[in-house]
């Protein structure tokens, strides 16, 4: 008997998966609510994402009417992630994916394109305006792919989820349009906080040190000098040239705190702590901080306005600036802020 087109396309993906399956166990968070389906036409859509910031934004924009599924969970390295088995399996029982784009779930890319015959696949990338991407040193067809950083940014994913999701659902439409206009009055409070905390650090001491190269976007839209030990992508292994070039940056600057990454090893820059030390200057761990995957799944750190509550305000007490009062927009996320500071 003959096999079909999509038949041969599952196997093939399938087969792949087995060869991509790497050694770390499945990671995929699902939303408590609405987490069984099946055939029936009013229930929730399948949606598959890769990392937690599109995951969250998905959750707040579906509501009730949707299942979510994320593929990467808290301090996975999307640069790294290779796919399982079961991976490749939700996939393919999706209704629609969602990811980040522009070269972040490398190991990805294939699968993202074999799957898109079927099921639409929504790039949150897609909806910015290319010339306000940053360039990919490495790779010069390619862009940055840490869009998140900048909130502005981000809050353009907040339209292109909650479009593709009245488009596949239209009966809700007015829903998600609702729940996404929400979580925009949030994200516009949040990017004006971020801007006020990072403007009291003196400017002289607004130099940001990092795991790897994954906030240049925070560092243009709040007028932060970032740079990473590691490439934008974790891929790339840092020499020893690249420690001495920025211990000595370190000391020379008098920087006063160094930060580590929840998704990549701290010893890197534990090393470069230890060289500066060598050096006579005493660089403090400003804390850790959340890049490429946010915290656990069910805390506030796991959610984006978390996430990015917690980096700032671990990043301004480190670097010599105060704390402003959060508006009401973002209450509930004391915690998140309280906990930031105490380990700075």
């Amino acid at each position: 008997m003959r096999l079909t087109q999509k038949f041969v396309t599952l196997f093939i993906l399938t087969i792949l998966s087995l060869f991509l399956v790497g050694c770390s166990p499945t990671t995929l968070q699902t939303t408590e609510t609405n987490a069984q389906t099946n055939s029936a036409s009013d229930d929730p859509i399948r949606v598959v994402t890769t990392v937690g910031m599109v995951t969250d934004i998905a959750q707040r924009v579906g509501g009730e009417h949707v299942t979510v599924t994320g593929l990467m969970g808290a301090g996975i390295d999307p640069h790294l992630y290779r796919p399982t088995a079961s991976d490749i399996s939700t996939l393919q029982n999706a209704q629609i994916i969602l990811r980040g784009g522009l070269n972040l779930e490398g190991q990805m890319g294939e699968i993202f394109d074999r799957l898109g015959d079927d099921i639409p696949v929504i790039t949150m990338a897609d909806d910015l305006p290319e010339d306000q991407l940053l360039p990919y040193p490495q790779y010069p067809e390619h862009h940055d792919p840490h869009i998140w950083f900048d909130v502005s940014f981000w809050s353009t994913a907040v339209g292109t989820i909650a479009d593709a999701l009245s488009e596949l659902d239209p009966e809700h439409d007015e829903d998600y349009a609702a729940n996404a206009a929400a979580l925009q009055t949030q994200l516009t409070a949040l990017d004006s906080y971020v801007t006020e905390a990072i403007a009291t650090i003196p400017e002289g001491q607004r130099i940001m040190i990092t795991a790897h190269d994954a906030f240049k976007y925070f560092g243009r839209r709040y007028g932060v000098d970032v740079r990473g030990l590691q490439g934008i992508s974790t891929e790339a292994e840092a020499g020893v040239q690249d420690v001495q070039s920025l211990v000595t940056f370190i000391v020379e600057n008098q920087i006063p705190a160094i930060f580590v990454e929840t998704s990549v090893p701290q010893r890197t820059i534990e090393a470069v702590q230890q060289a500066a030390q060598a050096q006579g200057w005493d660089v403090q761990i400003g804390g850790s901080l959340y890049s490429d995957a946010m915290g656990d799944f069910g805390t506030n750190e796991g959610t984006y306005i978390g996430m990015v509550l917690h980096n700032v305000a671990a990043i301004t007490t480190s670097l010599g600036g105060t704390l402003p009062p959060l508006p009401d927009e973002l209450a509930g996320y004391e915690d998140v802020v309280q906990v930031a500071t105490e380990t700075a």
